[in-house]
């Protein structure tokens, strides 16, 4: 008797525990969400997630507030978020930086395996490197024989962007050259101080540059993508100007801290799918050079483990280290 009514509390204590999340989802949101985005105002990160906030905000009938924590790679909107209340009103945007942050810095302040549920990767983009009009060099080529004459610096995103690792893979390892990196706190500065020449040349994801390359504030050199991007048709890619097959790219993703309940992180997923490959989204970002990404949470979750490893290698070849 007594094995039974145990048996029988144990049962009813399984239903209910299981029951909680499921509860949970179906109540949420029941208020604003609030998405830290480890980029600051204007840059690629930045616009990913006010373009999707928006829409996601007309979808679920509350408040998207998009909170800016640039800085330190993207660590410090990632900290932030990793210490959030898994309720699914926290969530992360960050960008490739994400997975460099954890070989890069000692002590990142979070984990990319541990530490968060990943929702989607939105979309990619390569990366550009940009001059300011007055630097003597209008491709890849004559830029390199610029910098094997003179000491050249490089201004980008930050300590541990991917637009960082591809100047110290491309610029210093491939190229050999004595080149100074000078980070910023997130793309839209490196871009504005290259159009205020306080460095010669700007990396960066593409998107917050292609309006001032377009109007002749800065002039394309190269960009990272396998082919030519239809934003930017006249700037060349790195593999056809001397290096077949280089490509890299930055992507823009969302997170959820962990123990967000998988039902809310499977529709945030769906929401944010349907967004960034409506015909509306799509034009917006590719008109910046951003290519929308449809896959699922396991997906994405994989693809970051493949992320950390390569980027890892990246880091250990090229000596990166934080400035």
């Amino acid at each position: 008797m007594q094995v039974k009514w145990a048996a029988a509390v144990s049962t009813v204590l399984t239903v209910f525990v299981a029951a909680v999340p499921a509860s949970h989802a179906a109540e949420w949101p029941s208020k604003a969400i609030r998405v830290l985005a480890g980029g600051s105002t204007g840059g690629p990160i930045d616009i990913m997630s006010r373009l999707v906030g928006q829409k996601l905000s007309e979808q679920l009938g509350q408040a998207i507030v998009v909170d800016n924590r640039a800085g330190a790679g993207g660590t410090l909107a990632t900290r932030i978020a990793a210490q959030a209340t898994p309720d699914g009103h926290t969530l992360l945007c960050n960008s490739s930086q994400y997975v460099v942050g954890v070989s890069l810095y000692k002590d990142p302040g979070y984990d990319a395996f541990r530490d968060f549920a990943p929702i989607i990767n939105a979309g990619t983009s390569p990366n550009i490197i940009f001059v300011h009009p007055t630097t003597q060099a209008n491709n890849l080529k004559e830029l390199i024989a610029l910098g094997k004459k003179q000491k050249l610096q490089y201004g980008s995103a930050g300590a541990g962007t991917t637009p960082h690792l591809t100047g110290e893979r491309l610029l210093k390892l491939l190229a050999g050259l004595n080149i100074q990196h000078v980070p910023y706190s997130s793309a839209m500065p490196a871009i504005l101080g290259t159009v205020a020449a306080q460095v010669p040349i700007g990396l960066t994801a593409m998107p917050p540059s292609v309006q001032l390359i377009k109007s002749g504030r800065l002039r394309g050199i190269a960009v990272t993508s396998q082919q030519r991007m239809p934003s930017l048709p006249e700037v060349g890619t790195v593999a056809e100007q001397g290096y077949p097959g280089y490509e890299d790219y930055t992507w823009i993703a969302f997170f959820a801290p962990a123990g967000t309940p998988k039902a809310i992180v499977d529709r945030l997923n769906r929401s944010v799918a349907a967004i960034v490959v409506s015909p509306d989204a799509r034009e917006k970002l590719s008109a910046l050079g951003f290519d929308p990404v449809n896959n699922t949470p396991e997906q994405f979750a994989a693809y970051v483990k493949v992320e950390v490893a390569k980027w890892a290698k990246v880091i250990k070849e090229s000596g990166a280290k934080v400035d």
